[in-house]
């Protein structure tokens, strides 16, 4: 079922690297990470630390959407 709101801003608290951090991003995108995690076998939060470990300088949200968007050009 579609969201109503994918533009709505969602702030959530995860666990990397043995620390908590939170990250906020628009539903659509969290929508997203969810299903390419369920995908992969693993939690949302193995996902973003995967993601963050591999970022460099980029800002932790950014680098979640750029990965969500190069995941959904891949097909």
């Amino acid at each position: 079922m579609p969201d109503a709101a994918p533009q709505r801003v969602i702030k959530r608290s995860l666990s990397i690297a043995g620390h908590q951090t939170s990250v906020s991003l628009e539903q659509i995108f969290w929508n997203e990470l969810r299903a390419i995690a369920e995908g992969r076998a693993q939690s949302v939060a193995a996902l973003v630390a995967e993601i963050d470990a591999g970022r460099g300088e980029a800002n932790l949200s950014s680098a979640l959407r750029v990965f969500v968007l190069q995941q959904a050009k891949a097909g």
